[in-house]
């Protein structure tokens, strides 16, 4: 999703510190790679920093 929005790895780093989450590039870059798991208490906030639905996130 987020490189179908056009976004860096930095830019939504950038997007999930604006609403006060403290993810850190390489954090990102793990969750995307599947080396870490994203926990329940941090979907809500990628959902909100790539502007999706939650539901949109498990499609």
């Amino acid at each position: 999703m987020r490189e179908e929005q056009g976004l860096t790895q930095g830019e939504l780093v950038t997007r999930c510190h604006l609403i006060g989450w403290d993810i850190s590039r390489g954090t990102l870059a793990k969750i995307e790679a599947q080396v870490r798991r994203i926990t329940d208490d941090e979907v809500p906030l990628i959902a909100k920093a790539l502007k999706v639905n939650i539901e949109e996130l498990y499609s």
